[in-house]
Parts: structure tokens; sequence; C-alpha cells
């Protein structure tokens, strides 16, 4: 694993040269020499260093819609930015080459590249945004805190792609360089979270209501749908109604399609009728904007006004086709239109 050289941000000194993250809700004690549970944060002589600073493993120009952020700059193309590396072990993972990296091979590989040439690489290839994705942005905070504040004074937005479980704290950090995020809501039950994440609900649902209630932080809720094992319908009537009354309406719900993976490859993907049961209870409890994802064509990719109807913005997968999107608003009855940077529009 490499030696540590960005001194972490978000923890304190404890005794006997021990320290306490304070990034995730884990908020690992860590001895002299140990790392924490995401394995990229080291304890040297009492002070807690990034080990992936300088290991950026995946970087890539996708479109917004792919994270998936439907509301956010649609039509937009974002930097994608990643190190390895994760806080949770989820058996389903579709990144869990990268995620479980440290965890797995014992290693962090990986480039370095300065935040300057990440903001120019974004620049250059047009890019409106950064994201962080493919694995836990919490905890590459110290590179994505130097992206973020340098792409802000560049005109770029900044956005996550996570499993929810930073603190609070972690939160207040990012939020003066933080402008959109997609979080995994991946169940509504702690064994679920315990059995397949190694992890808990409790913390994510703090974090979701102190975005949607704290902060200008555009905010979007993505379930994967796994059969037999968080796609029962009365689960998916908790999230659909959790979302709808905490969060509010306006949330947008992605219902996302699975695909055996990693450790759970002796499944098979989500029936199309599960989705298109989620779809309707997303609906039914209130929600205006609800998405199949992972399903091409599946006739729920694309957003309509929630009060008449009108087709908004039309979409195959990833690939947007018409835009009626006028001052953030329907151009047939006026309701407006929830998201960020609608307009003007850039395909």
């Amino acid at each position: 694993m490499n030696n540590p050289k960005k001194e972490a941000v978000l923890w304190e000194a404890l005794e006997h040269q021990q320290v306490q993250c304070r990034l995730c809700n884990f908020r690992c004690r860590i001895k002299e020499g140990q790392v924490g549970i995401c394995r990229v944060r080291r304890n040297v002589e009492g002070k807690l260093y990034s080990l992936n600073y300088h290991a950026i493993c995946s970087t890539a120009i996708d479109p917004i819609e792919k994270k998936p952020l439907f509301h956010f700059q649609p039509g937009s193309r974002s930097l994608s930015v990643a190190t390895g590396g994760c806080n949770f072990q989820c058996d389903f993972c579709q990144n869990w080459q990268i995620s479980q990296m440290p965890r797995q091979q014992k290693t962090l590989s990986g480039r370095s590249y300065p935040p300057a040439q990440i903001v120019e690489a974004a620049l250059q290839n047009r890019c409106r945004s950064i994201s962080f994705t493919y694995t836990e942005p919490t905890i590459f905070m110290e590179i994505c805190a130097d992206c973020g504040r340098l792409a802000k004074k560049q005109g770029l937005a900044n956005v996550f792609v996570s499993n929810g479980y930073m603190t609070i704290e972690a939160l207040k950090f990012a939020r003066d360089f933080l402008d959109g995020i997609n979080v995994d809501l991946k169940s509504f039950r702690e064994e679920f979270y315990r059995q397949h994440c190694k992890a808990s609900l409790t913390p994510v649902l703090e974090t979701l209501r102190y975005i949607a209630r704290h902060t200008n932080i555009w905010l979007e809720i993505t379930t994967l749908v796994i059969p037999q094992i968080n796609d029962g319908q009365e689960e998916l009537k908790q999230i659909a109604g959790f979302l709808a009354e905490e969060l509010g309406p306006e949330v947008p719900w992605h219902i996302s399609r699975f695909h055996p993976d990693f450790q759970r490859t002796d499944s098979y993907p989500t029936p199309s009728e599960t989705l298109m049961r989620a779809y309707e209870i997303g609906k039914e409890a209130g929600l205006h904007y609800v998405y199949v994802g992972n399903m091409p064509g599946s006739g729920h990719e694309s957003t309509v006004c929630h009060e008449c109807g009108h087709l908004l913005i039309e979409r195959v997968g990833y690939q947007i086709g018409s835009y009626n999107i006028i001052n953030s608003a329907c151009p047939n009855c006026g309701t407006g239109v929830a998201g960020k940077g609608l307009d003007p529009i850039q395909i």
C-alpha cells in the first residue's frame, strides 16, 4: 500500500497516539500504524493520513445522467474521478474491482494528478462538472476538496455519488464546494445493511434528512432493486414514503435494475415487472419524479410535468432527445420543474 503523503481532514488525536476519524459514521478509532475500515486512512505516529490522495485509479468523461442525476445540468458532460477503497463491503457491488482493492488486493494502484490538472481536463473536455464517483467519495475527501474548491473558481460544479454514510461534519466540510449528490438508499432495513454492506441504515437516513433540510446541495436517490433481497412491496413502500414525507416529493427516485456481480453472481437480473411495480409505488406515494434505470426503453426514463404530464426531457438510456423546459418550468402549464442548472440546456 502507498506510503502516506497527505494529512487527512476531519480527525482528532486521542491518548496513546490513537486517532479518531470523523469523515464517516464508523468514526474509526485507529491505533498507531493501523488503518480504518476503509483501508485508506492510516495512523502514523499519532497523525491520520490519506493513502489514496495520490492514487487516482479511474477517470472518464460521462454524461451527467450516468451518475444518475436527471435534474442537475441535464445533457451536460461530467469528468468522473475515483480512487480505490470504500467504507462499505457490499456483496453486490458493481465496481468491486476498485472499491474493494485495498481490502482484497492489499494495495492501492493509481496515479497522482494535481488538482489543477484535473480541473483543466474538465474544462478542456467541455465538462460542466466534476463527479467524484465509482467508489465512495467520502473516503477520498482530501482530493475532492482540493479539486472541488479549485473547480468552483473556474465555474465548474461538483458532484458526489455516495452511499450516504458521511458524518454531518463531513457534509458541513464539503458544502462550500459540493453542488449535487446522488445517494444510494439501498434498503429500508437495518438487517440488509448489516448483512450485505457491513454497515447501518440509520446514519444514511440522518444524512439524507440533513442534506434535504439544511443544505442547498441538489439531491437525488437511487435504489438498486435486488431480486429476493430488497424487492418486497412493503419495503419499497417504506422507501417511497420516506422520500416523499421526509425529503420532499420533488426529490427524484431512481429505481435501478440489478445485474449479477461480485459475490452475487448466483442471482438474476431484476424482472421488469418488479421495476414497474416499484415505479407505481413511487408515484402512489406522491413522488413527482420516478425513473427506472439500467433498462433502456422502459418508458420511465423521461421527465414529465407532474401536474399536466407534458413531456419535458425525452431520454433513452443516457441520451437526451427533445428538451422542453423554459425558465425552469413546464411550457404547457407553467408548473416549476425541480432541479439545478436546468437552463440553458447544453447537449
